[in-house]
């Protein structure tokens, strides 16, 4: 190894003091970096809700699917929190986040690698000894103006950024798990319905054929009849194909191959969940607070900020230190008796490069600036849903209420209806449409059902329900932000 001057102490401080001095005159001069402004001065929240109704009771946010009282519900959003695979990759993508911090921390570090060797002369005048060698090299970049911090911060954001995006991915997949669910319960209620019905129809068909054998009626009865038979025979297969693709895609949502969802689904059949009617609502800011994916677009705008400052450090001196050691002998035990090094401090500035840095600040400024639009969105988004959710769950109520009288009302009017046409008193285009009548309110009424459970569940979701804070996302330090009420 090659021969270096031996390490003394006036070697050192001549070639070091003096640029240790100028760091330090420069360690005020670090770059200047924005971090995201006020939620309120970024984007206009009202005070108060303006369309939904706040007044209600408070619900657990954290599990509001139990508040439907299903338990295919709770089995299968428990399975999907820790089976889902789109949950799964975004965990992966959360690791690498994790790591990419830590890369960013080792930045700060001294960087020091070893080495070693052995080597033999060849030739006719060569030696016949054997020379050991062994070495390391350090070195070392002193953060003066702030650029390896500014990495680790939009490290960090990124970090925290990921584990956001798991939190809204695991609040968007338990709504969407618990929306399948009462799909299913809606559609296996209409199926049960258009079976029900089909059997009257065929009742009314075989009235119809007697009376026309009597010579009570024409054909037109038997014909009409027949029709009316047919169709509602006909809903039936598009109502279990439906029930059968919406069973599917609950089992890919929790990490499953078809069947044993669907088999779930029809073994076990339940009406349509009845969710709370009253929800309290928070003030919208408190809203926000708890919403992922608005704190992850905020966390992705720190990151792009914090980039800002790593692009205009290249404009800044950059102060570096390094040095070696090493010794080399003809014998291995005398390797270390004699060391041999140097330390070395170097000053470097950018002076001309064509306008790359300038073009790589600007381009940074431009992503950070796309950043906080999407942060607003995503606050508009979050307001928008919420407003729209109090107003569909409140009318869904409503709406339920009027089909319910509405389907007993024609309930009862078929039941007459059938009687009447046995007995001759109306003619059967009258319990046509009185049995149109009671099949059309019947399923309007197991849809409205659903209607007002999905209501409920997308205003859950919207407050920002159904997520946890994942483990090493850093995010402990505002973990009490979380879903919970």
């Amino acid at each position: 190894m090659t021969a270096y001057r031996p390490w003394g102490r006036a070697t050192v401080s001549r070639g070091i003091v003096p640029l240790s001095l100028a760091a330090l005159a420069l360690s005020g001069c670090a770059i200047p970096r924005a971090a995201p402004p006020a939620m309120a001065s970024a984007q206009a929240i009202p005070d108060q809700w303006v369309l939904a109704e706040p007044a209600g009771a408070d619900i657990p946010l954290d599990r509001y699917w139990v508040l439907l009282n299903d338990p295919l519900v709770e089995e299968f959003v428990a399975q999907a929190q820790t089976s889902n695979l789109d949950l799964t990759q975004a965990v992966t993508r959360l690791r690498a986040a994790r790591a990419g911090l830590r890369q960013a921390r080792a930045a700060r570090l001294p960087q020091i690698t070893g080495s070693g060797g052995a080597g033999r002369d060849v030739g006719d005048f060569a030696s016949n000894d054997v020379q050991f060698s062994a070495g390391a090299d350090l070195a070392w970049e002193a953060d003066v103006f702030g650029r390896l911090d500014a990495s680790v911060d939009a490290a960090r954001n990124d970090l925290q950024a990921a584990g956001y995006s798991v939190g809204d991915l695991e609040r968007v997949i338990v709504a969407e798990v618990a929306s399948q669910v009462v799909t299913a319960r809606s559609l296996a209620a209409q199926l049960a319905i258009a079976r029900e019905t089909l059997g009257n129809q065929e009742d009314n068909l075989q009235i119809a054929r007697w009376r026309n054998q009597a010579g009570l009626v024409d054909s037109l009865d038997v014909e009409q009849a027949r029709t009316q038979r047919a169709q509602t025979a006909a809903s039936i297969p598009l109502l279990e194909g439906d029930l059968v693709a919406v069973a599917n895609a609950i089992s890919t949502l929790i990490g499953e191959p078809p069947g044993r969802v669907y088999r779930a689904l029809t073994e076990a059949p339940r009406a349509v969940p009845v969710p709370p009617t009253d929800v309290a609502l928070s003030v919208p800011a408190d809203m926000l607070r708890r919403r992922p994916d608005v704190s992850g677009a905020e966390a992705r705008l720190a990151a792009d900020l914090n980039r800002i400052g790593v692009a205009r450090a290249q404009l800044y001196p950059l102060v570096r230190l390094s040095g070696t050691i090493g010794t080399s002998a003809t014998d291995v035990g005398s390797l270390f008796d004699i060391l041999t090094g140097n330390i070395f401090a170097s000053l470097s500035q950018l002076i001309f490069d064509g306008g790359r840095a300038r073009g790589q600040i600007e381009s940074a400024e431009a992503i950070a600036d796309g950043s906080l639009a999407a942060w607003r969105q995503s606050i508009l988004v979050a307001l928008e849903e919420v407003e729209s959710a109090g107003v569909d769950l409140e009318t869904s109520g409503t709406r339920v209420t009027a089909l319910i009288e509405a389907s007993d009302g024609a309930q009862n009017a078929a039941i007459l209806a059938r009687s009447q046409y046995q007995a001759g008193l109306i003619d059967f285009q009258t319990l046509l449409v009185t049995e149109s009548q009671l099949l059309s309110t019947r399923t309007a009424e197991v849809n409205a059902k659903a209607g007002r459970a999905l209501a409920f569940i997308s205003l859950a979701r919207a407050l920002g329900g159904g997520w946890s804070v994942p483990d090493g996302a850093g995010l402990d330090d505002i973990a009490a932000k979380g879903p919970t009420k």
